[in-house]
Formats: C-alpha cells, sequence, structure tokens
C-alpha cells in the first residue's frame, strides 16, 4: 500500500487525499475521530498523534500539539484539510504539554463550533472551543476555556429540538454531561454524572452520544479487563439514566486504547475507531479505521469486528492494496509486511511463499471492487519475485471467471507487470488473487485500466 506524496505544494494548499481502506489516513497519525455529516459529507475531527520532541520529556506517552479536519463524500477519497487548531495559539493553553486530546465538533446558530480539551498554563484540563463558518475552516479560537468544564474529551449532542449537551470525562475520572446555552460557550444546567449500569468498574473515558429511532444511545471506552473496548447504553433521556447493553468492539490486545464515533451517511451507519496499524510497537500512535455499523431490529448494535478492509467498493481502476484484504487462504504461507519497516506510511505488501503443485493456489480475498461498466483491457500487479511466477486474477470465487493472468519475471527490483483481461466483469465483484505458481511472490497492488 502506498503512502500518498506530501509535497510541499500540496501541503500549502492543504488538500491531501488518503486511501479507502483501513487505516483511512496515511498521511500521519489520526486518533480519536470524531465523525459527523455536513452539507452532503462526512467531516472528521481527530486528534494528531506525533513522535514526542525534545521539549517533551515522556517519549513513552501520547504527544499531541494540534488538530486537523479531514472529508470524504464517499468514504473512499478523502481529504486533509489542514490544521485548524494549535496549541501553541491558543491563549489558556500550556504550548509545551502536548496535550491536545480527543476533540469533537458540530454545526448551530450557522457556524461550526470545535470543542477541544487541553493541558491549562495554571494546571489542570479545561475544554476550549473554536468557531468557523465552514467545518473545514478557519477557526477562530476563543480567548478562554468554557466555565466549569474540567476534563477532557468532550462531546458535543444537539437534540432534535435544538438544544445543546455536552458530555466529557471530568478530572474525577466519571463521565458528566450538561445542558449548554444557545450561545454554545456557557453551561446552561448543573453537571450531572451520566447514570449507567456497566456491570465492572474500569476506566471509562471518550463518551459519544447519537439519536437514533427516538434513542438515545451513550456510548464510551471502558478498561474492562486491560484494554480499552466500546460499550454502550441507552436511554429515554439525553440526560439519562442509560442502561448497559453491551460491547460494540471488543479489546484489542496490541493497542490500549480505542475511541470512536458513529455516524449515519446516505442511509447506512458507520463506526470510526482508532487502531495502531502504523506502528505495532508503539501504541501511542494511533491511525483512523472505519468499519460498517447494523442494528438488530429492537435497536441493539450488532458488535463489530475490526476490518483491513474497512468499507465502500474500491474502483478497479484504483490502486487495490490487496494487503487490505478482507480473506486470506488459512495457512502461513500468504501474509503482509511492510514495503519498509523504517517509513510505514509507505504500507504493506503481500507476500505469496512456497507454493508447490501439491498445495492448493495460494490467494487473498478483496471485497467489492467496482469495475464498472465500461470494457477493461489491462490488469496491473506491483511485484517483486527473484525467481518468478504467476499470478492469477479471479472474480467472486476463488475458483470463479478468470480476469487476467498475469506472469512475473524474476527481477532484482520492483516491477509493474501487465496483461489483458481475458473476462470482463461489470459491476461490484470480490476479487480472488491467487499464486498459481512460483517459490515467492511479492505484490503491492492490483489495478485495471
Amino acid at each position: 500500500m502506498k503512502k500518498t506524496i506530501l509535497t510541499a505544494a500540496i501541503a500549502a494548499c492543504a488538500m491531501i487525499p488518503a486511501f479507502a481502506q483501513n487505516p483511512i489516513i496515511s498521511t500521519g497519525f489520526t486518533a480519536d475521530p470524531s465523525a459527523h455529516v455536513f452539507n452532503g459529507r462526512v467531516y472528521v475531527f481527530p486528534s494528531h498523534d506525533i513522535p514526542a520532541p525534545a521539549d517533551f520529556s515522556r517519549k513513552d506517552w501520547f504527544c499531541m500539539a494540534d488538530y486537523h479536519v479531514y472529508s470524504s463524500d464517499n468514504l473512499i477519497d478523502w481529504v486533509d484539510h489542514g490544521m485548524i487548531v494549535d496549541q501553541k495559539t491558543v491563549p489558556w493553553v500550556n504550548g509545551t504539554s502536548y496535550s491536545m486530546w480527543a476533540p469533537d465538533c458540530n454545526f448551530k446558530n450557522g457556524k461550526y463550533y470545535f470543542y477541544f480539551p487541553a493541558n491549562q498554563k495554571r494546571g489542570g484540563n479545561a475544554v476550549g472551543v473554536a468557531i468557523a463558518d465552514k467545518p473545514e475552516g478557519p477557526y477562530k479560537v476563543q480567548e478562554n476555556p468554557i466555565p466549569g468544564v474540567n476534563g477532557i474529551d468532550p462531546c458535543i449532542f444537539i437534540d432534535d429540538d435544538g438544544t445543546p449537551y455536552l458530555t466529557w470525562q471530568n478530572q474525577g475520572n466519571a463521565l458528566v454531561i450538561a445542558k449548554l446555552k444557545d450561545n454554545m460557550l456557557e453551561l446552561a444546567s448543573e453537571v450531572v454524572t451520566v447514570q449507567h449500569n456497566v456491570p465492572r468498574n474500569g476506566l471509562k473515558e471518550g463518551p459519544f452520544m447519537f439519536k437514533r429511532n427516538g434513542k438515545y444511545y451513550y456510548t464510551f471506552p471502558w478498561v474492562e479487563r486491560n484494554h480499552e473496548c466500546i460499550c454502550y447504553c441507552m436511554g429515554d433521556s439525553p440526560m439519562g439514566p442509560f442502561e448497559y447493553k453491551g460491547k460494540v468492539m471488543e479489546q484489542n490486545p496490541n493497542c490500549w486504547t480505542n475511541h470512536h464515533s458513529m455516524v449515519e451517511f446516505k442511509g447506512q451507519w458507520y463506526f470510526f475507531y482508532h487502531h495502531n496499524d502504523y506502528s505495532p510497537n508503539f501504541d501511542k500512535n494511533r491511525s483512523t479505521c472505519i468499519e460498517y455499523l447494523n442494528f438488530n431490529e429492537d435497536g441493539t448494535i450488532v458488535p463489530i469486528v475490526p476490518t483491513r478492509r474497512g468499507v465502500g467498493n474500491t474502483p478497479a481502476t484504483n490502486k487495490i492494496q490487496i494487503d487490505r484484504y478482507s480473506n486470506i487462504e488459512p495457512t502461513k504461507h500468504v501474509w503482509t509486511e511492510f514495503l519498509r519497516t523504517e517509513k510505514p506510511f509507505d504500507g504493506w505488501k503481500t507476500i505469496f511463499r512456497n507454493h508447490d503443485s501439491t498445495r492448493n493456489p495460494l490467494w487473498v480475498e478483496y471485497d467489492r471492487v467496482d469495475f464498472g461498466e465500461k470494457d477493461l483491457s489491462t490488469a496491473t500487479i506491483r511485484c517483486h519475485s527473484q525467481v518468478g511466477g504467476t499470478i492469477v486474477l479471479r472474480a467472486d470465487t476463488q475458483n470463479g471467471p478468470l480476469v487476467s493472468t498475469i506472469k512475473v519475471e524474476g527481477k532484482p527490483d520492483w516491477q509493474e507487470v501487465s496483461a489483458p483481461v481475458v473476462g470482463q466483469q461489470k459491476g461490484v465483484h470480490n476479487l480472488f488473487v491467487s499464486m498459481t505458481s512460483g517459490i515467492l511472490v511479492e505484490v503491492d497492488w492490483v489495478q485495471f485500466k
């Protein structure tokens, strides 16, 4: 999976395309994604993990200095609109604390209100607000944080009647909620501890609220054992009480934290979360991922299993990153690795190894490739093999219609190899990529033209 190239000219206009497969952003670390639909686009407001600079002593801890915003109109092509808030330009923030934790944003009164937590110059965490005319900014930061909001991980929920609510984790590690005034800058009620019946104690943070079919969903990361799972409660009022319903996503033993949001877009619900895919040995550098979110008839949430594939249909004319596969041949003869371990944002390669005549073809399956309605003439793979081999592309199943057979010559360097499309496909199909001969072939991507 290849990295988007960040040139100085592109960076200046801050319009960086990203990839559709998980993780969705490959130009930097993005955690705690808060997703909302504004003007027919999905906007994601994440926190931004960075390597610890010289003036930050905790090299083993989370380090976050600013915020970016990303958007997409199809969940396939993402745009980085650039930095919207920086710790060094917020009057009340300790500019060397690197504590710009999970944010949120919402729309009211013709304005976009971006809520962000950070460490104050006088100590302790507070929540500030930045206001913009457009979701991508520019944002104007307010001089002072919201009075009476001491904590992190704000979520701004606006009910159907226009009433805004702010919920967050306070400094006592409790989840709390309060109404906001219409100006979106002051509390309009007492701060209330969120009542729920989660079965055991454990750290709770990062709340996210939404409403569906008249029910209020209160969701949050919860350290049930050693790592955070995402759980949820349901209630009849935005202030609660809420009844615990279960887990949306189980804990991942490779990443201590998880943080999420849920949004409906074009009739389908989606679940945004983070994982440390690009930083497997350091889980304080996280990346945003997306999965489909579905509900049972009674409104409860169908539990989600993380995938590499993510969501959406990938156009066949794109570079299809088969390392983000949906399914894989169940042996240890196919696996993925970073293209270059020293540059993880360059992405991954798929390795097919040790095929012989007594073993079935080695394969990976990549779901939901859109071949369109026009005939395609060639299939191309970027690959590497010292001794050569054969890569076969099929549609729908492992033994489905043949799309193309690509002969790979043995060469010392990476190469792009093309072959004719012999079986035209129209519309959306799963793609099976198999090695049918050879000892070792590495594949970066597949593309049709």
